[in-house]
């Protein structure tokens, strides 16, 4: 079990300090994570301590840090969080920009917006506008911010390991499905952002699922439809992006996007990808993925 520090209302090292008192058995997560605690063992529910109910950490999966560490929010920006349901992403966010500018944290579920609202008011954040819209209409209601975070609506695949019914539960018709609506929110999340932002101009791609057409081929589709790029995501967790699998072949920027395996770096199965946009409109179409010919050329 991991847990965040919440640094808008204490330190890593006092909490820890706090929860080896109650007789949890601790250790910082990793060395590229600073707020990160590691539960190894616990007399007491890590859920319910006092510590918990004030706001001075919440649970959340050591992958989800990630995007929020490449996205970088800068305080005083103007950030979007597409899918922000349960809140984890969010309130990290509102963590690093010191509760400082704003955050608008959209859910298309109106139901999970609760589980949000709490998490937000627990931990104590106060630059957080909720919102209940379908992702793909937010260029109609918000542009011109800084930063947007996509952790899209995906198959879990990445999650077999804590969930082996995953490998019976999905398919490639609703892989090919979903594949298509993170191209939609994708674009949406791209038509946001300013280009000429003085600090941002950033976009974050993440899923927990390691399928090729939910990740690397979600980006290409972008990269061949929007003016943006690829860029380091300043985290060096995980292998670099896939840049050619079976039909599949991408440009070699793609190895600048991150992908973590259960089996390798003992956490869920993820990919995020960092893009920065450079100019509006819409891209000429040059290809949308690159395959190899069956039979060859002469």
């Amino acid at each position: 079990m991991v847990i965040r520090t919440n640094t808008l209302k204490v330190k890593r090292r006092d909490l820890a300090k706090a929860l080896i008192g109650r007789g949890v058995s601790l250790e910082p997560l990793a060395e590229w994570s600073k707020v990160g605690l590691k539960v190894n063992d616990s007399k007491v529910p890590i859920g319910a301590t006092p510590e918990y109910l004030a706001g001075h950490y919440i649970l959340q999966s050591p992958s989800s840090f990630l995007p929020v560490i490449a996205l970088c929010p800068q305080p005083d920006e103007v950030v979007i969080d597409m899918a922000a349901a349960p809140g984890g992403k969010t309130t990290y966010m509102a963590q690093l920009m010191k509760n400082k500018g704003t955050i608008i944290a959209n859910d298309s579920q109106k139901a999970r917006t609760k589980a949000l609202y709490a998490n937000c008011q627990r931990l104590g954040v106060s630059n957080v506008i909720i919102s209940n819209y379908d992702g793909r209409k937010l260029p109609s209601i918000v542009k011109n911010v800084d930063r947007v975070l996509l952790d899209s609506p995906c198959s879990g695949l990445g999650l077999i390991s804590r969930d082996p019914s995953m490998k019976t539960q999905k398919n490639f018709k609703e892989i090919s499905k979903l594949s298509a609506l993170q191209k939609e929110l994708l674009l949406a999340g791209i038509d946001c952002v300013n280009p000429h932002s003085k600090t941002g101009g950033y976009i974050v791609y993440s899923t927990c699922s390691v399928t090729v057409e939910e990740n690397e081929a979600v980006i290409n589709y972008a990269l061949n439809h929007r003016y943006v790029k690829i860029v380091e995501t300043g985290v060096q967790v995980g292998v670099s992006g896939v840049i050619a699998y079976k039909k599949y072949r991408f440009p070699a920027s793609m190895k600048l996007a991150r992908r973590v395996y259960p089996h390798v770096h003992n956490m869920d199965g993820f990919f995020f990808c960092k893009l920065k946009k450079f100019a509006n409109g819409v891209k000429t179409v040059s290809y949308t993925h690159l395959t190899l010919p069956t039979k060859r050329i002469v």
